[in-house]
């Protein structure tokens, strides 16, 4: 058969058996499926039938809201035990009280919940929506001097935590640099707090009208009680030093 080139050459090559071998073999290899190893991993969703046995955390919410407290139940269930794909998932909340003043939206809440971890699938957004409910009422502190702008506030800082607990969340990291200054700033003011109580007691004009000294405010943070609110990490741990709004609880400056 013959072949009319219309094109310019601009090189040649001879094609030999074992090229073609080759050219097949690449074809074959390319047309078969790739394997993948199976690894058996079971993953969160909805048609997970629930153990017998699951394990948990109780929370307790003590909030001025309410008259009675609030006991918050988190289960989780373990997927690929003894593997190394083990990993524990939330699988349902319970809240209880004596209070029964919330109880139809407790209910509800309880169970939507439920339903959105059987799902599976990232169910970190759920603290993001419940932190960001505001009662139009107002909020109010917890121990320690973190504000919560509603019960519900609060119900989505105790998933948030849990989440933490079993490793579906994490806090960033803090650098180095911000715990050194941290560190700083709260020394500082111990200082200045103390030599303003020292001239006090001494009967000696002080840099400051009105010395305070550090008390502990809750959850091991010592923070001044005259301390306002960082909107930042929502923290009552905002005081000013060398005229400028510092935070000495996640190092926050007003003045940059």
């Amino acid at each position: 058969m013959t072949v009319r080139i219309e094109k310019k050459i601009k090189g040649y090559a001879v094609v030999t058996p074992d090229d073609k071998a080759k050219e097949s073999a690449k074809a074959a290899a390319a047309a078969a499926p790739v394997a993948t190893p199976d690894d058996n991993v079971i993953q969160m969703h909805e048609r997970i039938e629930r153990p017998e046995v699951l394990i948990g955390s109780t929370y307790k919410i003590k909030s001025p809201l309410v008259e009675h407290a609030m006991y918050v139940t988190i289960n989780d269930i373990v997927l690929n035990a003894g593997t190394e794909h083990e990993h524990r998932r939330p699988f349902e909340i319970f809240i209880n009280s004596k209070s029964m003043e919330h109880f139809q939206w407790i209910v509800a809440l309880t169970r939507i919940l439920s339903a959105v971890f059987r799902k599976g699938g990232d169910v970190t957004f759920l603290v993001d929506e419940m932190k960001a409910v505001f009662d139009p009422k107002g909020g109010y502190f917890k121990v320690g001097g973190v504000y919560m702008p509603s019960l519900v506030a609060e119900l989505g800082s105790i998933v948030e935590d849990h989440l933490k607990s079993i490793g579906m969340l994490h806090d960033p990291e803090m650098s180095e640099h911000q715990r050194a200054l941290i560190a700083e700033k709260r020394k500082q003011y111990e200082e200045r707090s103390k030599k303003n109580a020292d001239a006090a007691s001494a009967g000696l004009s002080s840099t400051d009208e009105h010395p305070e000294d550090i008390a502990v405010t809750g959850d091991g943070a010592s923070f001044p009680p005259t301390a306002t609110m960082c909107h930042k990490c929502s923290t009552k741990a905002l005081v000013l030093m060398d005229g400028c709004a510092t935070c000495l609880n996640c190092g926050y400056s007003k003045c940059g």
